[in-house]
């Protein structure tokens, strides 16, 4: 049993770790991740959507022109009598109409508030940049929860495999003492019994490792077979910038530029709403020729054919459509108050929101700092109760404390660095700065 587990390890690390020399950093994930996540493709086509809708060519300020022809041409049977006595007949008479026409439409004062509608149509592309910004920042900030999930299973697999070695050295010491009568088969036991357990604890973190990559192949729509380490060294920003991100609060965050956005276009329809009691006023225009062709020798003409130009103003004005318009202007006039509400409410939540990951980010760094200091403490018990047990000074259950022991605080540090390490991403998320921070 002992050898099987022995020889699944070391089949399934090195499966998992033979390409590992190649190492993907956090800016080449963002920039993969730019580049082929499929939301944030489908957020920058929205955005060209908006910035076409936001074209003068969609706002009604250009002319309408129109071009027209018809092709007519009939054939019938006449029969014909006149007050003299005069009778007659014709069959399949021809007659051939042609007409042409190009006529030009533009609106000087249009009642749909041409000019709210256009600066609308402005702001909304506006919204729907800071909506994609926003697409984006959730999508890096889960990137990085991601990204360093892997650098925390990569250095907790080290970890283990260290705590592992330990285990195989204190097996195999075992065995050679067993073997020439200077211990029992109880302490040879425990001893694999111990191997065996951190054996189990890295097959269980290689498998959460290969998941966590497959997520991270994921978010960044990266198909590949070669495996790849991530970056386990990188700093922390200074506490000096961290305090001044805080005091520069929430006006860089993309959900208050959000609703700062919304509050302008419901006081743009307001305008609109109120534009629409004025009249339509246009100008009109046309060019026309016309042509008509026939065989009939009764007809008071066989061919007529006449052009022209035509020009005209024309006025609209709708006084009163049962009151929809009073009731519009009412709603318009509510939905501003809306707007303000909401953003006052937003304002609020979002300082909470950064008060919190500030006080969250801090409070992580002095949990990494007394872990760090955790850490050294358990490792010098570690090489003390190495060297007696080394000696024969201290049991195996002893040594093996001293070992999980060890190990656990280097887990839990380990931890606490990528904890802190998100929450700082978090903090910036908020700050509405972090796709100006790379790592």
């Amino acid at each position: 049993m002992k050898k099987f587990i022995t020889v699944f390890l070391i089949s399934l690390f090195f499966s998992v770790n033979l390409y590992s020399q190649k190492e993907l950093t956090i800016s080449e994930a963002i920039e993969t991740t730019l580049k082929n996540n499929l939301d944030i493709k489908i957020s920058k086509n929205i955005e060209k959507i908006s910035k076409n809708n936001a074209s003068i060519l969609n706002n009604n300020y250009l002319p309408s022109v129109q071009l027209g022809s018809e092709i007519n041409k009939i054939t019938q049977n006449i029969e014909i009598e006149t007050p003299n006595g005069i009778s007659g007949s014709l069959n399949d008479t021809k007659t051939d109409n042609n007409s042409a026409m190009l006529s030009l439409n533009y609106n000087l004062i249009d009642a749909s508030g041409r000019k709210y509608n256009y600066r609308k149509s402005k702001e909304l592309y506006s919204k729907t940049k800071l909506e994609v910004r926003d697409i984006i920042e959730n999508t890096i900030l889960q990137l990085y929860s991601i990204y360093f999930d892997v650098s925390r299973l990569m250095e907790q697999q080290n970890l283990i495999i260290k705590s592992l070695d330990i285990s195989k050295k204190r097996l195999e010491r075992k065995l050679l003492e067993f073997e020439y009568g200077q211990s029992n088969n109880l302490e040879v036991l425990n001893a694999e019994v111990d191997m065996n357990n951190d054996s189990i604890r890295l097959l269980n973190t290689i498998k959460k490792l290969v998941n966590a990559k497959s997520d991270l192949n994921l978010i960044m729509n990266y198909e590949s077979l070669d495996n790849y380490s991530t970056n386990t060294n990188f700093e922390f920003l200074d506490d000096n910038e961290i305090s001044k991100l805080y005091s520069n609060g929430i006006k860089n965050n993309t959900t208050f530029l959000i609703q700062e956005k919304e509050v302008i276009l419901s006081k743009i329809n307001q305008k609109i709403t109120r534009f629409s009691y004025l009249p339509t006023l246009g100008l009109i225009g046309s060019y026309g020729w016309n042509e008509s062709i026939n065989d009939n020798p009764y007809a008071f003409y066989n061919k007529s054919v006449s052009d022209g130009f035509s020009a005209g103003i024309n006025l609209r004005w709708d006084i009163f459509r049962g009151g929809k318009k009073i009731v519009a202007n009412k709603n318009s006039k509510l939905n501003v108050a809306n707007s303000e509400i909401i953003k006052e409410n937003t304002i609020l939540k979002l300082k909470n929101e950064l008060k919190n990951a500030y006080d969250t980010h801090f409070n992580n760094l002095y949990i990494l700092k007394v872990q760090k200091k955790n850490v050294e403490t358990n490792k010098d018990n570690f090489e003390r109760n190495l060297e007696k047990y080394n000696i024969g000074s201290i049991s195996s259950i002893e040594f093996r404390k001293a070992q999980l022991n060890l190990l656990n605080a280097n887990l839990e540090y380990n931890s606490a660095k990528y904890q802190t390490k998100l929450s700082e991403a978090f903090f910036l998320k908020i700050c509405g700065e972090i796709l100006n921070y790379a790592y």
